[in-house]
């Protein structure tokens, strides 16, 4: 956006890719197909944080590193008009692994390396673990190109003000930031996106706001593993307001154009970077200090907290934190938006089941209860009813009703039937090696061999077994070990039960099924709520909070009584083994999980 360009419009296209894991080979050949499909109607395509392997690769980010000169290098220039690249991948760089962003310039007959951004706050939170696979990168600087001057950040770097600051003080009109964002708290809310989404929504207006810059905001699309990168990229422009945005959960490219005069426009109105670069000197002073050690400046009155904040219910029963945690009324902090949910699940299943694991049928079983209903029917959309293969499984004292429930829903999403009864070789067993087995292991054995029967299944129909267990059923270890928990993919297993029984609403799952009890249907006439002590609508609020890192005691001063959250937490801290992969003892420095790790769809 030079002098002599400043009255052109810079064309970008935003590029969605759902990248094939650790194939960095296909992935070039994609992004080069991109690359001959925008020559001529693009001046830049803007790639998302670790398009060219996907994003957890964990123990194999060294083998999908590249240098930035191989890079350049691989993506060849199919003609004079093709458009400039910016790139997210990992690289190796003198003898060092980094999350990097490169900058492609097409010089006529080779792309040429303009700049690399090395990603400088690697996340260690939550599902992230950055930094034990690639080192922070320790520079920030803006860079010339022939359609102006640029800056580049990778995901958390944005979520820090100092590094926009740096490249608008640098003189970057446009900062391009690639991010790989997994979707998560599916709460309602007015424009049908992730919570994720919504705080990108709050850095990039709140960047080109204070710069006066353009702000490019790439997202990753996909599933790995079960982290679901929405997409929904969006330019912002620098008064801060939206220019476009780029559809959920689906690949393809999105044009933008950027109009230069805007920046003229947003830094006559709001002369905010003209403001930084003189109140500069005093702030770097201050910064010297306070990263120097130096003595501090002697506040003219001094304010200090002493003992702790006390806390009182508010009057909804929920309460607030010190720390600031937003609490919404009990009924409401479960709400889901059951549409984006159902759209999330759907897009999960396609790629797991077809994308990363070659199969194109599931195999589930189909006990009459809502769990599995909702896995039926989301199944049955995502990869048509004739690719799914419901099970009913009944012993002699399974009950009528969930046999009718269960065909119920198999007749509703017209996906394949079979009943396999397994009567005879539980009581063969029973009969002649264990006659006074405890109710409580004739459940577990029905659910063992339940499992046995439909991973056999899963083989002869060439499909892959989908589970149907709940967040709230996992968390309170209400499963039987190595059946209910077997399936190698589940979409319901990060949704409480009531949760589930919204989502099912959403998709018409036959009221019968959502409004009667629930029940494993393992011992006649016993229900969860029996087996549980408490009730689903009584439990999910506290798992809730208890997963929050909330603490017992500041659940019964939101309002929870007493001897519920003591029936959660003991149910909770007593299960843990359950929600685990088998304890291996670590003898070497390779051991499995431990030492060498791989994401479980590498």
């Amino acid at each position: 956006m030079n002098q002599e360009q400043e009255r052109t419009p810079l064309r970008i296209s935003l590029e969605q890719l759902k990248p094939q894991k650790g194939d960095v080979s296909a992935n070039l050949k994609r992004v080069q197909t991109r690359v001959i499909s925008q020559a001529g109607g693009a001046d830049v395509l803007v790639f998302p944080e670790a398009v060219l392997s996907g994003y957890f690769l964990e123990g194999a980010v060294s083998e999908a590193a590249l240098s930035a000169d191989q890079l350049a290098h691989a993506i060849r220039v199919p003609s004079s008009d093709a458009p400039d690249i910016v790139i997210g991948f990992y690289e190796r760089w003198n003898r060092r692994l980094y999350n990097s962003v490169a900058y492609l310039s097409n010089e006529g007959r080779a792309y040429q390396l303009k700049h690399v951004h090395r990603k400088m706050f690697l996340p260690t939170y939550g599902v992230f673990d950055e930094a034990r696979f690639v080192e922070p990168g320790t520079e920030v600087q803006a860079f010339d190109t022939r359609y102006g001057r640029f800056g580049m950040l990778v995901c958390e770097d944005a979520w820090h003000s100092a590094p926009g600051m740096v490249l608008a003080l640098d003189g970057a009109e446009v900062v391009f930031v690639v991010s790989a964002s997994p979707a998560r708290d599916f709460i309602p809310s007015t424009d049908g996106r992730p919570s994720n989404l919504a705080h990108w929504d709050r850095i990039g207006p709140q960047m080109a706001v204070e710069h006066g810059v353009f702000c490019i905001v790439s997202q990753l699309v996909g599933s790995e593993g079960g982290k679901i990168f929405p997409g929904g990229s969006v330019a912002f422009a620098p008064d801060g307001t939206e220019i476009t945005r780029a559809p959920l959960l689906q690949e393809g490219g999105t044009a933008v154009e950027l109009d230069p005069r805007a920046i003229d426009r947003s830094r006559t109105a709001s002369p905010l970077l003209s403001d930084l670069e003189q109140a500069l000197p005093h702030l770097q002073r201050a910064l010297d200090r306070v990263s120097g050690g130096s003595a501090p400046v002697e506040p003219y009155e001094s304010a200090r907290l002493s003992g702790g904040v006390q806390e009182s219910p508010s009057d909804d029963g929920i309460g607030a934190r010190s720390d600031g945690s937003s609490t919404r009324k009990r009924d409401e902090i479960l709400d889901i938006d059951v549409e984006l949910v159902e759209r999330t699940l759907v897009e999960f299943i396609r790629e797991e089941v077809c994308r990363r694991r070659g199969f194109e049928r599931v195999v589930l079983g189909v006990s009459g209860g809502v769990d599995s209903a909702v896995s039926l029917v989301l199944a049955s959309r995502a990869l048509g009813p004739e690719n799914v293969y419901g099970f009913r499984l009944p012993y002699r004292t399974s009950s009528q009703e969930s046999l009718d429930h269960a065909g119920l829903v198999l007749d509703v999403t017209g996906a394949h039937e079979r009943t396999i009864e397994i009567s005879d070789p539980i009581d063969s067993y029973v009969e002649r090696y264990e006659k006074n087995i405890s109710p409580m292991r004739k459940g577990n054995l029905m659910a063992r061999l339940r499992a046995v029967i439909l991973f056999d299944q899963s083989a002869s129909l060439g499909a892959l077994p989908l589970g149907t267990g709940n967040k709230s059923e996992r968390l309170l270890g209400y499963f039987t070990w190595h059946a209910d928990d077997s399936p190698p993919i589940n979409p319901l297993g990060d949704l409480f039960k009531t949760q589930v029984w919204a989502l099912a609403r959403h998709l018409d799952v036959p009221s019968e099924i959502i409004e009667k009890p629930a029940t494993a249907d393992l011992v006649r006439g016993v229900n969860d709520e029996d087996e549980l002590g408490i009730s689903y609508h009584d439990a999910d609020p506290i798992l809730y909070w208890l997963t929050l890192g909330y603490q017992a005691n500041e659940l019964h001063q939101m309002g929870f009584e007493k001897t519920a959250i003591e029936t959660v937490q003991r149910r909770l801290d007593s299960t843990h083994w359950k929600r685990e992969l088998p304890t291996v003892a670590v003898l070497s420095s390779s051991a499995i999980g431990e030492f060498y790790l791989r994401p479980v769809d590498y």
